[in-house]
C-alpha cells in the first residue's frame, strides 16, 4: 500500500514538463503493488488545483486513489515529528502536512510515493520512500 504525496499528484494535474512523466509513470508502479491512498491533509492540499470538489474526487477516482482518515496514533506521531522539527530550529508554527503523510505511512507500515523526501527520511527514516 502506498500514501501519494501531494507534489507527485500536483505535477499530473499541473503537467508539470520536468516531473509529470515521472510521477506517472511512479503512480502506475504503485498501483501494480497494491491500494494507493492520500489523507484528508493531501485532498486539502490538492483543493486550489481543482474548481470544486467534485473535479478533484473525479481526479481521484481516475487516478484509483481512496482517501483515508488520520488516527488518533497517526496525529500523534505527526506531533512528535513537529517537536523534534522545532527543536531543530523548524521555524514553522503549525503541524506541516508532510509530517501527518510521513506519520500516517510509518503507522501503517504503508510506502510513501514523494519526489521530496528529505523531510520523510529526516523525521519517518523507517519508512520506505519511492522517490527520484
Amino acid at each position: 500500500m502506498t500514501l501519494v504525496d501531494t507534489n507527485v499528484l500536483i505535477d499530473l494535474v499541473q503537467d508539470d514538463a520536468t516531473w509529470a512523466p515521472w510521477s506517472e509513470t511512479q503512480l502506475f508502479e504503485a498501483q501494480k503493488q497494491g491500494p494507493l491512498y492520500i489523507n484528508a491533509l493531501g485532498y486539502a492540499e490538492l483543493v486550489p488545483a481543482f474548481d470544486d470538489m467534485a473535479s478533484l474526487d473525479r481526479f481521484l477516482k481516475l487516478a484509483k486513489i481512496t482517501v483515508k482518515e488520520v488516527s488518533r496514533p497517526t496525529a500523534y506521531a505527526a506531533g512528535a515529528a513537529f517537536l523534534r522539527y522545532r527543536k531543530l530550529k523548524g521555524t514553522k508554527t503549525g503541524v506541516l502536512a508532510d509530517f501527518f503523510i510521513g506519520a500516517q505511512a510509518q503507522t501503517e507500515g504503508w510506502t510513501i510515493l514523494t519526489r521530496d523526501a528529505a523531510r520523510y527520511k529526516t523525521y519517518f527514516p523507517q519508512v520506505r520512500l519511492v522517490c527520484p
